[in-house]
C-alpha cells in the first residue's frame, strides 16, 4: 500500500465534513471540494500531469504548488493558456455550451472527454484568445445533445416554432442522434404550428429510434395529432404506448376536448379511472373543458364533486377550469361562487369569469369585472383582452373599446393575431370602419379570421362592394375562405343585390366543397331570394338536407319581397308539419305576409302561435304583430298589442302611427307623433311618410306643411320622393293644384309617375282641364 507523505484539504473547508475530491501522484494526495469552481480541478489535474510531483515532495516543492495553485500569475494563468492552446488544436474534442448557460458559472466549452473547462470571460485569459475565436470557423465547435435540448426549447418558450423543426433537421445533419427530450421539444412546436407534415416524419424517427413507447414522447405525439386535428392518429399513438399513465390519459382526454369530441372525452375519463389511474389536476382540467364544450353541465357538477373529494379544489388551474366550465354551460351564478371561493384569482379565472358574463349577455358587468381585475392588480392577457373587446362589440361600446384599446398597446399585445382580430372585429360591430381598417391593415400577420372580421364589418357598414373587393385581395394573398367568408360575402351580394357576383361566390363554394354547410345553404338561399331569383333560391333550399330555421326564413321572407306573400303563408305552414321551430323572424315574415293579404284570421292564428313560443316581448314581433292588426283594419288590436309591449323602438311606433293614419284618425295620429316626439324615439323617414299621410287624408294642409318644413329644420331629416308625393296628394285633395304643381317643379329629383297622377286626378276632380291637359302631356 502506497504511503503519502503530504495528504491537503484545498480549500480549507468548515462545518460538516464536505464532499471531496481527491488528485493524487508520487506520494502527494490533494482534496478539493467537489462543489468548489471548476478551475481549482482544472488546475490540480495540470500540475498532477505536468509539475512534476514525483516521490516525497519536500517543504519547499509543496509551498511551490500551493503557490502556483493560489497565484494568478503563476500557476493558473499558465493552466489556462495550455487548455485554450489545446482547444484551438483541435476544437471538435469541445463541447459548445455558449447557447444554453443559465449563469456565468456555467463554462462555455468543455471538453468532451476530461471535462476541462474554459470561460470566454475569465481573468486568466491571454489576449490572443479573442482574436482567435473571432478567426474561428462557425460550427467547429459541436454542441452536445444538452445544449441542443437547451436551445430547441428556448424556440419552442419563444413561439419561433419554425426555427425549431430548421434545428431538429441541422442537428442530424451535424451528427448528432436525438433523444426522447429532443423528440417532446420538436413535437411540441409541431403541434404548436399544427405542422402535421413535419410531424408524422418525426413520428417515423421516433419509431426507428425506439423511443415511441417512452409515455413522455408518447404523450407529446397524441398532443401533436390532436393539435393538428388528426384525432385518429392520436388515437393510435395512444394505443401503441407499452403503458398509460395519468400524463398519457389526460392527454388524450384534453385531445378529445379540443378536437370538439367532448362526450368521447367523458367517456375516457370513466374509463381512465376504470383501469386504475387516478386522475390529477391535469385531468379535471380537461375533463372541465369537455363539458364546457358540449354545455354538459350535469356531468361537470358530478365531477366537481370529484375534485371535491379528491381535494384539488383549491388547485387554482382547477378552479379557473370550473369557473370556465360553470360560465359556458350558462351557469353564471354557480361561475360565481366557485370565483369567490377560490383564495388566489390569477389571469386565467378573471378571464373565464369575463367571458362568461360576455356569453350571457351581461357585457356591463364584464368591463366591470375588467376593471375590477385590473384594480388588484392582475394583468390581462391576450384571452381577457378578446373578451373585454367582445363585451365592447356586443355593447357597440365604442369609447370603452377604444379605451381597451389604448390598454393592448400598453401591453405589447396590439400585434398579437387574437387581439388584432378581436379589434377589428369591436370597430366594425362599434359602426367605426376606418379605424377596423387602420387596425387590420397595420396587422403583420392575418389569418382567414382577420379576413372574415373585415369583410363582416363592411357588410354590417352597408359598404358591400366594398366586402367584395377585399375578398379579391384575400384571394390574391393565397389565403382560403372558409365557410364564414362565404356567408360573409353571400349577405355582401344580398345586401347590394349583386346577383351575378352571388353566382360566382356559389362557383366557389360548390368547389371548396362548403356548400352542405348549412349556414352557407341558408346564407345562398337567402341572396338569391333577396336578389330576387326564387328560383334558384328554391334549388339551393331543396338540395339542404336539414333545412334549419334560417333557411325557411330566408325562403319565406324572400317569397314576400318578390310579392307572393300566399307562397310564404304555404312555406310558414309546411314548415311547422315539419317539426322546425319558428324563432321571432319566421313570425315576422308569416305576420308581414298576412297584412300584405289582409288576411287577419291568419293573422290572429299566428299571434296564438307567438304567444306560446314567447316571442310576444321580442320588440320586432311586436311591432309587426301592430302592422299587421292595423294593416288588416283592426286597429283596437293594434292598440292593444302596442300598449302591452314593454319596450317600443321606432318601428312600433311608426307601425302604430301608420295604423292611425291608414283609418283615418287624424287627431289620434297626431297625438302619438307628439307622444314620441316626448320619449325621445328617433324619427325617421318612414314616421313621417306616416304622419304626411294622415295629415293628407283628414285634409289637414296648415299641419302636413308645418311637419314637411320641420323635416329638414328641426329634425334633420332629407325629404325623399315618397315625402313630396305625400304633400302634394294633401295639397291636390285640398284643391291647391297650382301649389302641388310648383312643389313638384321645384323638387331637387325626378318626380315619379304616381305623383302625377295624383295632381292628374285631383284636377278631374275640381274640373281644371287646362292644368289637367298640360300635367297629362307632361306625364306622359
Amino acid at each position: 500500500m502506497c504511503s503519502f507523505a503530504r495528504e491537503v484539504q484545498f480549500p480549507s473547508g468548515r462545518g460538516t465534513t464536505p464532499s471531496l475530491q481527491q488528485y493524487e501522484s508520487g506520494g502527494i494526495r490533494i482534496r478539493v471540494h467537489a462543489g468548489a469552481s471548476p478551475v481549482y480541478h482544472t488546475q490540480l489535474l495540470f500540475l498532477q500531469q505536468s509539475a512534476g510531483w514525483s516521490g516525497t515532495l519536500s517543504t519547499a516543492q509543496w509551498s511551490r504548488t500551493k503557490e502556483q495553485l493560489r497565484s494568478p500569475s503563476g500557476g493558473q494563468k499558465r493552466i489556462v493558456e495550455k487548455l485554450w492552446r489545446e482547444f484551438f488544436s483541435d476544437p471538435s474534442q469541445w463541447w459548445d455550451h455558449r447557447s444554453e448557460k443559465a449563469n456565468t458559472r456555467y463554462p462555455d466549452f468543455k471538453h468532451k472527454m476530461t471535462h476541462e473547462s474554459l470561460w470566454l470571460n475569465g481573468k486568466l485569459n491571454p489576449s490572443w484568445v479573442e482574436a482567435e475565436l473571432a478567426a474561428l470557423v462557425p460550427g467547429t465547435v459541436q454542441m452536445s445533445l444538452f445544449s441542443w435540448n437547451a436551445m430547441l426549447e428556448r424556440y419552442v418558450e419563444a413561439g419561433q416554432y419554425q426555427k425549431v423543426i430548421e434545428l431538429f433537421l441541422q442537428m442530424q445533419q451535424e451528427g448528432m442522434v436525438p433523444n426522447r427530450f429532443t423528440f417532446v421539444q420538436v413535437l411540441n412546436a409541431c403541434a404548436s404550428s399544427q405542422a402535421l407534415q413535419e410531424g408524422t416524419c418525426i413520428h417515423s424517427q421516433i419509431i426507428q429510434s425506439g423511443c415511441e413507447s417512452d409515455v413522455y414522447v408518447g404523450s407529446s405525439l397524441i398532443n401533436m395529432y390532436a393539435k393538428c386535428g388528426s384525432i385518429d392518429d392520436a388515437a393510435r399513438a395512444f394505443n401503441n404506448m407499452a403503458t398509460h399513465d395519468v400524463v398519457a390519459w389526460s392527454t388524450m382526454i384534453l385531445a378529445h376536448a379540443k378536437c370538439g369530441q367532448g362526450q368521447k372525452a367523458l367517456t375516457l375519463f370513466q374509463r381512465m379511472q376504470q383501469e386504475g389511474v387516478e386522475p390529477n389536476s391535469v385531468t379535471f382540467v380537461a375533463a372541465l373543458n369537455a363539458c364546457a364544450n358540449i354545455a354538459a353541465i350535469d356531468e361537470g357538477r358530478d365531477i366537481h364533486k370529484q375534485i371535491i373529494q379528491s381535494g384539488y379544489e383549491s388547485n387554482l388551474f382547477v378552479g379557473s377550469s370550473l369557473v370556465d366550465m360553470y360560465a359556458k354551460c350558462g351557469s353564471i351564478v354557480d361561475a360565481q361562487r366557485v370565483f369567490n371561493k377560490m383564495t388566489t384569482h390569477d389571469v386565467v379565472s378573471w378571464s373565464a369569469m369575463i367571458l362568461g358574463h360576455v356569453k350571457c349577455g351581461q357585457g356591463d358587468k364584464a368591463l366591470e369585472l375588467f376593471q375590477q381585475m385590473q384594480c388588484e392588480g392582475v394583468k390581462p392577457d391576450h384571452i381577457t383582452f378578446v373578451a373585454v373587446l367582445n363585451a365592447c362589440a356586443s355593447l357597440m361600446a365604442l369609447e370603452e373599446g377604444r379605451h381597451v384599446h389604448e390598454d393592448i398597446i400598453q401591453s405589447d399585445f396590439e400585434y398579437h393575431l387574437f387581439v388584432g382580430n378581436s379589434l377589428v372585429d369591436m370597430y366594425a360591430k362599434c359602426g367605426s370602419i376606418e379605424e377596423a381598417w387602420s387596425v387590420f391593415s397595420k396587422m403583420p400577420t392575418r389569418n382567414v379570421v382577420t379576413w372574415n372580421a373585415m369583410i363582416l364589418g363592411y357588410v354590417k357598414c352597408g359598404q358591400g362592394h366594398k366586402a367584395l373587393e377585399l375578398s379579391q385581395q384575400m384571394k390574391s394573398k393565397g389565403v382560403q375562405p372558409d365557410p364564414v367568408t362565404f356567408v360573409g360575402l353571400l349577405n355582401a351580394c344580398a345586401s347590394v343585390v349583386a346577383l351575378e357576383e352571388g353566382r360566382h361566390v356559389h362557383v366557389q363554394i360548390i368547389e371548396s366543397g362548403c356548400e352542405s354547410d348549412v349556414f352557407v345553404a341558408s346564407s345562398l338561399v337567402d341572396m338569391y331570394a333577396k336578389c330576387g331569383s326564387m328560383e334558384d333560391a328554391e334549388k339551393v333550399f331543396n338540395r339542404i338536407s336539414t333545412s334549419n330555421v334560417v333557411a325557411w326564413n330566408a325562403m319565406i321572407l324572400g317569397h314576400i319581397k318578390c310579392g307572393e306573400a300566399q307562397k310564404a303563408l304555404e312555406l310558414y305552414a309546411q314548415m311547422q308539419c315539419e317539426g322546425v321551430q319558428s324563432d321571432h323572424v319566421t313570425f315576422v315574415g308569416a305576420l308581414n305576409a298576412c297584412a300584405n293579404l289582409v288576411a287577419l284570421e291568419e293573422g290572429r292564428r299566428v299571434h296564438e302561435q307567438v304567444v306560446w313560443s314567447g316571442c310576444e316581448s321580442d320588440i320586432f314581433v311586436g311591432s309587426s304583430l301592430v302592422d299587421m292588426y292595423a294593416k288588416c283594419g283592426s286597429i283596437e288590436d293594434a292598440k292593444g298589442v302596442f300598449n302591452r309591449m314593454s319596450a317600443h323602438d321606432v318601428v312600433s311606433w311608426t307601425a302604430m302611427l301608420g295604423g292611425y293614419a291608414m283609418h283615418g284618425h287624424a287627431e289620434e295620429a297626431l297625438g302619438h307623433f307628439e307622444r314620441m316626439c316626448e320619449e325621445g324615439v328617433d324619427i325617421n323617414n318612414f314616421t313621417f311618410v306616416s304622419l304626411l299621410s294622415a295629415c293628407s287624408h283628414a285634409g289637414l294642409v296648415d299641419e302636413g306643411l308645418h311637419y314637411f318644413q320641420s323635416m329638414g329644420l328641426v329634425y334633420c331629416t332629407s325629404a325623399t320622393v315618397q315625402h313630396y308625393a305625400c304633400v302634394v296628394d294633401l295639397l291636390a285633395r285640398a284643391g291647391c293644384l297650382e301649389e302641388a304643381e310648383d312643389l313638384i317643379e321645384m323638387m331637387s329629383g325626378e318626380p315619379d309617375a304616381a305623383m302625377w297622377m295624383s295632381l292628374l286626378g285631383a284636377c278631374r276632380v275640381h274640373a281644371n282641364v287646362e292644368m289637367r291637359d298640360g300635367v297629362g302631356k307632361v306625364s306622359s
